[in-house]
């Protein structure tokens, strides 16, 4: 049993088949479902059902899963204080960055990290909190960007906290006021944001609270391509104000929301509790502690 066997088992059923894990792992399918085979044989018992081009695990596979999982885990952490016995002169950085504003939250502080640790590699994913969530726990990453987290199985160092705007069409019947309650758009069609983004659950929440049900007419994970909606006059969108400010357009008014006080959007970064951190990870840590997000969108 090898790691690079482990690796290629966990990515097939992370991935939903061999072609896939193959382009992640960035080797042929064919060498994919070798690697398995070998896992399988050295264990002596299947690890999937093969329907097609669709897997499944066994009863076997989702023991070795779970293990498999964590040892990779260790195994990035060796390799992770081995690199920080170089002090910072190579190393890893496997990090999480929200998809919402992470042009305008992150890019002044990448370039920033980039530029005192230039011989750190970076591996970045861009998703919602959901993704990134999951893609620590299985190890995929370090370190991640996500809504403050409410699962224990992580520890978490706050960035931001911000309330939402309100990008309505220039001709809504409410564009003309200084601020709206959120009850005030229950007629109003509602661009919403990706299922892995968990904004999506405190605003159902939030409008349920104060008595409706929001009406969907899209959704998407890209601010610019919601506000060139909201111009086109598909409906309102909420956004963090940092992210909302800088949207405005032709067609398009921005007005504070008055709405329950948990409809924020609350960034910490968060990695598994107990986790080792590598050097590199604390690098960013401290980094965040340095640029609030005053001086990270400047």
């Amino acid at each position: 049993m090898e790691f690079k066997q482990l690796r290629s088992f966990v990515e097939v059923v992370h991935r939903g088949g061999f072609t896939q894990a193959g382009k992640t792992l960035h080797i042929s399918q064919s060498a994919v479902s070798k690697q398995v085979a070998q896992l399988e044989q050295s264990l002596g018992t299947p690890l999937l059902d093969r329907m097609g081009s669709q897997v499944r695990l066994t009863a076997a596979g989702q023991v070795v899963l779970q293990r498999a999982e964590a040892m990779l885990r260790l195994q990035n952490e060796l390799l992770s204080e081995l690199d920080d016995l170089n002090q910072m002169t190579r190393g890893e950085l496997r990090m999480g960055l929200p998809q919402l504003g992470g042009d305008i939250l992150f890019a002044r502080l990448f370039a920033e990290y980039r530029r005192r640790y230039p011989n750190v590699t970076i591996q970045l994913l861009e998703g919602g909190s959901r993704n990134i969530e999951q893609a620590i726990l299985n190890g995929e990453l370090e370190v991640g960007g996500s809504l403050m987290p409410t699962n224990p199985a992580f520890a978490w160092q706050a960035f931001c906290d911000e309330p939402l705007d309100a990008l309505l069409p220039m001709d809504h019947p409410l564009a003309d006021n200084a601020q709206i309650r959120l009850e005030e758009l229950a007629d109003t069609p509602f661009l919403m944001y990706q299922r892995s983004f968990v904004l999506n659950d405190r605003l159902l929440q939030a409008c349920q609270q104060v008595g409706f049900t929001p009406k969907e007419s899209g959704r998407s994970g890209q601010a610019d391509f919601l506000a060139a909606l909201v111009a086109a006059g598909q409906g309102v969108v909420l956004l963090p104000s940092v992210v909302a400010r800088g949207l405005v357009r032709p067609g398009v008014v921005r007005l504070t929301l008055k709405a329950p006080e948990y409809l924020r959007w609350d960034i910490a970064f968060i990695w598994r509790e107990g986790a080792y951190l590598s050097k590199a990870a604390q690098a960013w840590l401290a980094l965040l502690r340095e640029y609030p997000i005053s001086r990270a969108v400047q």
